[in-house]
């Protein structure tokens, strides 16, 4: 017997088109989403069917809505929150961390040499600018924050979703300090011009379209920024010794000999 063709609801093709979009990254875990009328109008959609295709988003736990309006749900969270407390201070997950992102960001980088598009260069250059510009701040709050959006870019220009959302949630974990401190990092003597010009030259080598360039900065970039976290982790233990030597007077008697 022949299968009968069943026709698709608008409101399932509404939905497949968001959820597209939040895979792709276009719209990302925590963004609000313009109210309904707006929505609507730039689908090119009836208010009735977009509701119904929302709400088959919220069943699927890709979108929550509220009186405050629709948000894509923190999806990541659900991961990166229970990592979090898993690796949280877990002496072998730096070392680790970087093991992965030296397996996995130079191949990164490669494809976004190759992959990006003309809207993902622009983002890129962006970025860039933005990192020049707050490099000259006290503060390197900012430019730490522009080296993780950076790397969220050339993800994206990769054009491997299934790469794009893991490197999402170790991103995450970045910004929680999970695998070291950045500040720390960024505050250290002559590192934060070595990564600026690091940065700059990843940056370059997407935009010009040169994968083994591309791939060879990044891979000098982690093995710079791995070296230099396991300094700062053996000076701290240095110092550490050093104020324990000084403290032993609080310890021993000193009274003579017993």
């Amino acid at each position: 017997m022949t299968e009968q063709i069943r026709p698709v609801r608008l409101a399932e093709t509404i939905a497949r088109h968001i959820q597209t979009m939040i895979l792709e990254g276009v719209l990302r875990p925590g963004e609000k989403l313009n109210p309904e009328r707006e929505l609507a109008e730039t689908l090119g959609v009836s208010r009735p069917s977009l509701r119904e295709g929302l709400a088959i988003l919220e069943q699927k736990g890709l979108l929550v809505s509220g009186r405050s309006g629709t948000v894509v749900a923190r999806f990541l969270s659900r991961l990166a929150d229970p990592l979090a407390e898993l690796l949280a201070d877990d002496e072998r997950v730096a070392a680790d961390y970087f093991e992965y992102r030296l397996t996995i960001e130079p191949a990164a980088s490669r494809r976004a040499a190759r992959r990006a598009t003309e809207p993902d260069r622009t983002a890129i250059r962006h970025c860039l600018e933005r990192m020049r510009t707050v490099h000259g701040s006290d503060d390197p709050t900012d430019e730490a924050d522009c080296d993780v959006t950076l790397h969220g870019l050339i993800y994206e220009a990769a054009h491997n979703v299934l790469l794009l959302h893991i490197m999402s949630v170790l991103a995450e974990l970045m910004r929680k300090n999970i695998f070291y401190n950045r500040e720390q990092l960024y505050r250290r003597a002559g590192v934060r011009e070595t990564l600026l010009a690091q940065h700059l030259a990843i940056g370059a080598a997407v935009l010009a379209g040169e994968p083994e360039a591309a791939e060879r900065a990044a891979a000098e970039h982690i093995r710079f920024t791995q070296a230099t976290i396991e300094e700062i982790r053996r000076d701290e233990l240095r110092m550490a010794t050093s104020l324990r030597r000084i403290d032993r007077q609080d310890l021993v008697w000193k009274g003579g000999r017993p």
